[in-house]
């Protein structure tokens, strides 16, 4: 096997992270080896304790953890049926439980975590609770594991915010061996151009509500993943990267015997890993580099932005230090491989298809761009992750894909991409720090230099747009929706509204401290902003008229107005309070908005907490 030198950014990149990370990151992998116990946790439990955690085994399983001699496992599952890609799960832990025992261990189910679906909840109350739900699925996990049965976890989740929170939880249980085990994405349904142009006829009522739910329903037509290239699935690419997944497991159709195949081969697998001879902690998997190839990979495929604020609170969950600014430099030398929707007309079936996360990875390896030299689920080094999964004559095996894409209209080698760097943006002026997704904006638009229109939600950018103030030149901006005003909503809803002003030939861009969506398409769209309005970021004095550049090729974001000025102006509105913030569940969470840091920093209510990392307290509140 040849192994390419890596190439100096990565490295130097890599490096800095570890650096930056030593006193975090040593801490953290001192507090996982001093809970790392050679036998059987469970096997220093009181009897009665012991007794309540088989009371409801049968057969060899009761005999095998009574007797502490086989490991033990954790399922933790996101399972749902109201969610399409976490209704396959429900059949896994039979599956997971009989390979497990196969395998010389006793599998339990041992806790399930919320999931919710940022598809549903688009422009409601509901989707303020959204990132907050990763972290109450991070504490959901932790509490699956603080019985402190078991030896190696198995978790399944596929979606948003579900597979962070999953990765949170175990690496707070970092001594044990976890595998991610994924569901698939349905089949290919109606094409993603035309659901596009069916709600941008929508949004100028010139289809009706019955024709864009029809176009909807056939996008959506089934039990699995959604087909675009939005959260979800960049979930799926980033984690297989970073060698949470067994090779190949990522784009598997759900009711496939392939699918079935890998998600019993994950349960002897985890088996495996929890003896001595083979033990991998999760700890080991994700370290510095680990993260790294993660970051390439988004940046590669122009996966969603969402993850820069997941694999930043991922990180510091491990004791480690990324950056907006990593993400930036790593972006310069990751060139743009995948065409993949919202970048391109391709779902992710048709990218599967190409060559898919095996092309992928071994085309980067062979450009240096990734570190071949980590641990893994499926072994030490990632060339393992250039092979494909089948069903062979004897059972699952795995073997080379082809050196060349299938379809270099989807998907291109590292020689060849659609773009010499990668498909996301860091933004910085004087309104602050932004992130931009590029790759699925046309050049001509990625420089946009127009007045601003204020607006504090959708609903009112929702009125000017049909009573027609916005049909000119605009930079929309969006302000306190940010973590801390009302937990950061997508606002993937204001997409075919400012599409079709771009169609009629105007500059169009939005400025945002809230988030947009994995499915951020051709808008050009400062998202993530920080400071947010909500603690007195420059956003929050922005008025009506003021002309923004945005410029994407020069990374930056300015409001065209003297210092002085600026800083003289009155904070003319606020975040809601305490009694707007109610309904939904939405009181629920009052503690987690208090708490949660700023967008740069994960939006996490963890990443402050983690010794050696971000140590500054939650900010206060206007």
């Amino acid at each position: 096997m040849q192994v390419h030198p890596v190439h100096p950014v990565i490295a130097e990149v890599t490096a800095r992270i570890a650096a930056r990370s030593a006193d975090g990151r040593s801490a953290y992998l001192a507090r996982t080896a001093a809970t790392r116990s050679q036998g059987p946790v469970r096997a220093g439990m009181a009897c009665s304790n012991l007794a309540h955690g088989f009371a409801a085994c049968e057969g060899s399983d009761r005999l095998a953890i009574r007797g502490l001699r086989k490991p033990g496992i954790a399922i933790v599952s996101a399972y749902n049926d109201l969610l399409s890609a976490h209704q396959p799960l429900h059949e896994y832990p039979a599956w997971l439980k009989d390979a497990a025992r196969e395998a010389g261990g006793v599998a339990q189910f041992a806790g399930g975590v919320p999931a919710m679906c940022d598809g549903i909840t688009q422009g409601r109350a509901g989707m303020e609770l959204s990132l907050f739900s990763r972290e109450v699925i991070a504490m959901a996990t932790g509490i699956a594991l603080s019985h402190e049965m078991f030896d190696g976890a198995l978790l399944l989740g596929v979606c948003d915010k579900i597979v962070p929170g999953l990765l949170i939880g175990a690496l707070a249980f970092g001594h044990l061996p976890a595998i991610l085990v994924p569901a698939g994405p349905m089949s290919s349904g109606l094409q993603n151009k035309e659901k596009a142009r069916i709600r941008q006829l929508f949004a100028e009522g010139k289809a009706s509500r019955e024709d864009l739910l029809e176009a909807e329903s056939a996008s959506y037509h089934s039990a699995g993943t959604c087909t675009f290239y939005g959260t979800a699935n960049s979930n799926q690419m980033v984690v297989e990267v970073m060698g949470l997944h067994l090779p190949g497991a990522s784009f598997v159709h759900p009711g496939s015997p392939l699918r079935r195949a890998l998600t019993e081969q994950a349960g002897r697998r985890i088996v495996e890993l929890s003896r001595n001879e083979h033990y991998t902690p999760i700890a080991e998997v994700v370290d510095e580099r680990s993260v790294v190839n993660g970051v390439v990979s988004l940046l590669a495929t122009g996966g969603s932005t969402n993850h820069t604020l997941h694999l930043v609170a991922v990180a510091a969950a491990a004791g480690i230090q990324l950056t907006w600014d990593d993400f930036a430099e790593l972006s310069a030398v990751v060139p743009l491989l995948a065409n993949v929707y919202p970048n391109g007309s391709a779902d992710i079936n048709h990218f599967h298809a190409a060559g898919g996360v095996q092309f992928l990875v071994g085309t980067l390896l062979d450009a240096g761009l990734l570190h071949e030299d980590v641990r893994t689920v499926a072994g030490d080094g990632l060339h393992r992750y250039r092979q494909e999964p089948i069903l062979g004559d004897d059972g699952l095996v795995w073997r080379d894909v082809p050196t060349r894409s299938l379809d270099e209209t989807v998907l291109r080698p590292a020689e060849r991409p659609f773009a010499p760097d990668g498909g996301l943006r860091m933004l910085s002026g004087n309104l602050g720090r932004a992130v931009m997704k590029v790759s699925a904006v046309a050049p001509g638009h990625r420089r946009v230099h127009a007045p601003a229109r204020v607006f504090t939600g959708q609903e009112q950018f929702d009125l000017a747009f049909r009573a027609g103030e916005l049909d000119r030149d605009v930079v929309v901006v969006i302000r306190n929706q940010g973590p801390g005003a009302n937990g950061m909503p997508e606002l993937h809803g204001l997409t075919p509204a400012l599409g079709v002003l771009m169609d009629r030939g105007h500059q169009v861009a939005l400025v945002t401290d809230g988030r947009m969506s994995g499915a951020s398409g051709k808008v050009p769209a400062a998202i993530q902003l920080t400071p947010e309005a909500a603690s007195g970021g420059p956003i929050a004095r922005i008025a009506d008229g003021d002309p923004i550049l945005l410029d994407a090729g020069a990374g930056r974001l300015d409001v065209l107005v003297g210092e002085h000025e600026l800083n003289g102006r009155e904070l003319v509105d606020s975040p809601p309070g305490e009694a707007a913030w109610t309904g939904t569940g939405r009181e629920l969470f009052t503690a987690l908005r208090r708490a949660v840091g700023p967008a740069d920093q994960g939006a996490s209510v963890f990443g402050q907490l983690t010794p050696g990392h971000f140590g500054a307290p939650a900010r206060a509140r206007r």
